[in-house]
């Protein structure tokens, strides 16, 4: 079993996948970094140079790539669920989780982060909030579970998705 973790940027996907895959003796794969990988150069630069769609559909290659994976945690980026391939092809894979955070709570740990392509300008909440306006119900359609990851501890939401999704197995703390 794969556990895939959606969510906005700064939701805790990468901290908590890998305490998670760690606890669970899963291995650790980012879709972001995966495309960072292939491309040689980082989201922030792949969106700048190449744009939006080309990024996109890194997204879609990197999900066929891991086709056939079994016993990973896969933290995704932001908009991956933008695309209904996609969403089929995360389905395919396992388990969805949405890690859920709240617009304020993302723009406190992601404001000053120079590496979120989408990172909107001006007033930063509003844009964030229109984002997720469109990205939520798509999140809350692809996922089995819903874990809020308000506090900021990633242990926690850790915790609670081992619980949820793997209570036949003790996860290692």
């Amino acid at each position: 079993m794969n556990i895939i973790l959606i969510g906005f940027m700064g939701s805790g996907k990468t901290s908590t996948g890998r305490i998670l895959a760690k606890q669970l003796g899963y291995k650790f794969l980012d879709t972001d970094q995966i495309i960072e990988q292939k491309n040689g150069m980082t989201c922030a630069k792949i969106f700048a140079q190449r744009g939006e769609e080309f990024f996109r559909k890194q997204e879609t290659t990197a999900l066929k790539e891991l086709h056939g994976l079994d016993g990973a945690v896969i933290a995704t980026g932001g908009g991956i669920v933008l695309s209904a391939d996609n969403r089929s092809l995360l389905h395919n894979l396992g388990a969805i989780v949405y890690l859920k955070t709240e617009p304020a709570e993302i723009l406190k740990r992601v404001e000053n982060d120079t590496t979120r392509p989408l990172l909107p300008q001006g007033n930063k909440l509003a844009e964030i909030q229109k984002m997720l306006d469109v990205r939520q119900p798509l999140y809350l359609a692809a996922a089995q579970c819903i874990i809020a990851t308000q506090t900021g501890q990633p242990e926690k939401a850790a915790a609670e998705i081992c619980k949820i999704l793997k209570p036949e197995q003790s996860c290692r703390t």
